[in-house]
């Protein structure tokens, strides 16, 4: 970094005085000149070192640092976490992916939602900007803003398509103890593996699983105020109170449109999540879970008093290059009658259709990085991977209403990840989406994701 011109100056003419004052002095006194050459050497000195320390100060609290290796902090993505490994200052992070995909089976009814309904179709999914400032080692801000779908623009209307600029999550953490962090602001919550870890190269498949955005509604952000931190060395937690979920958003495919998002969000019902992982002695396991609960109805009129209840598991395995994971969640709408009823007297939903009183999912997914079986570089990552998956949003619905099978879905995700350094993946992958009634679905992506 290049000084300011001011302290530039200031050195210059240090410089000089001391070499124009270091010559010969004209005295007969030999220990004299010794004596006051030294001393000037020593006052030089002394100023090289504040200026030493002024560069070092102004490299600490006004550069963006650079890191060479991500690594995650209190459950929060890689990239995410970058603002706690700082000294102070700012921080500057993000990721970005994009994809193609080519459905094979029926272009009008592309999982991915591609309102043309076209059986191929590209998308600049996410661009994503963190931004954190460490103020000292106890307080940190730290902000997820992000762009979807290229974001938004005045064509969007033209070609019935939709883009997104929104704040992901934007959180001020308070270190009170070793074990308690207070937390506050637009937080993510601590549900499932990818909510709150959900960078590309930090997952397989060009896509998110769909369990963890069906059933649990990733990304799933709220307003709140919690606590976090590690109870032992093996154990950690994160208890939150948010907002809670507008049951007006909920629909025959999930809640996902129940999340508020921090926008003006009404604040009539609040809900609580709390999560505990525990990683025991054998290297590479994670056991932990979840479980969220709170009101849902906001004081909508005619919602009743709706409440929701969501609880999830989840397992990881990793020795060397194999990863395992699993996952299954449930979820039980209390007062689901009174929601559908209140939402087709809306004209929100047709007459027919119903909001599950429980939903349910899960997933197993194992990979394996081949690399270090063809020899070649070792930075470089090749993982093929399978995923399994399960999911239902009318696994049961209230009385007097039938189920939509359609909802009742079985997944199946080969693919490979191909990364040529840590932080960047190529991904290919193939889904076919088995519907209990209804055609099947087969698509197959490619993509790519950064993190920095």
């Amino acid at each position: 970094m290049r000084l300011p011109f001011r302290k530039t100056w200031i050195l210059f003419v240090t410089l000089i005085a001391a070499a124009t004052t270091a010559a010969p002095a004209r005295s007969d006194d030999a220990t004299d000149r010794d004596t006051a050459q030294q001393d000037r050497i020593e006052e030089l000195e002394k100023k090289v070192d504040v200026l030493t320390d002024e560069l070092s100060r102004m490299r600490t609290e006004q550069a963006v640092p650079e890191s060479g290796s991500l690594q995650s902090f209190a459950g929060m993505g890689p990239a995410a976490s970058k603002v706690y490994g700082i000294a102070k200052g700012l921080s500057i992070g993000g990721y970005a992916e994009g994809y193609y995909a080519h459905l094979f089976s029926n272009k009008n009814q592309n999982p991915n939602g591609d309102p043309q309904g076209a059986a191929s179709m590209t998308d600049a999914l996410r661009t994503v900007l963190y931004v954190g400032y460490k103020f000292n080692e106890n307080l940190v801000f730290n902000s997820e803003f992000e762009w979807e779908h290229a974001g938004v623009s005045d064509d969007s209307a033209k070609f019935d398509v939709g883009g997104e600029a929104i704040a992901e999550f934007a959180a001020l953490d308070w270190r009170l103890r070793p074990w308690a962090t207070l937390r506050t602001g637009l937080m993510l919550l601590p549900i499932g593996f990818i909510n709150q870890v959900h960078e590309p190269p930090f997952f397989n498949g060009v896509s998110r699983p769909e369990v963890e955005q069906v059933i649990i509604p990733t990304t799933w952000r709220e307003n709140g105020v919690g606590l976090y931190g590690d109870i032992s060395e093996n154990v950690s937690y994160s208890a939150y109170l948010v907002t809670g979920l507008d049951s007006l958003g909920f629909g025959p495919d999930g809640i996902a449109g129940g999340r508020t998002l921090g926008n003006q969000s009404r604040a009539e019902d609040v809900a609580g999540v709390v999560r505990v992982d525990w990683r025991p002695p054998l290297e590479g396991v994670l056991l932990g879970g979840s479980l969220y609960g709170g009101g849902a109805d906001q004081g909508r009129s005619g919602f009743g008093d709706a409440k929701l209840m969501l609880w999830e598991l989840h397992a990881q395995y990793r020795w060397q290059g194999l990863q395992l994971r699993a996952l299954y969640t449930q979820s039980f709408i209390d007062g689901a009658s009174k929601v559908t009823r209140a939402l087709v007297d809306r004209g929100d939903l047709d007459p027919g259709q119903v909001v599950g009183n429980e939903q349910l999912g899960g997933y197993v997914e194992a990979a394996y990085d081949v690399m270090p079986f063809l020899g070649l570089s070792s930075d470089w990552s090749l993982t093929p991977f399978f995923r399994v998956e399960y999911y239902n949003t009318q696994q049961s619905v209230p009385s007097g209403f039938d189920r939509d099978k359609s909802q009742e879905v079985w997944l199946f995700t080969p693919g490979i990840g191909f990364k040529p350094t840590p932080n960047v993946v190529y991904k290919l992958d193939f889904r076919s989406f088995n519907p209990a009634q209804g055609k099947t679905t087969n698509q197959v992506e490619l993509g790519f994701g950064v993190a920095f």
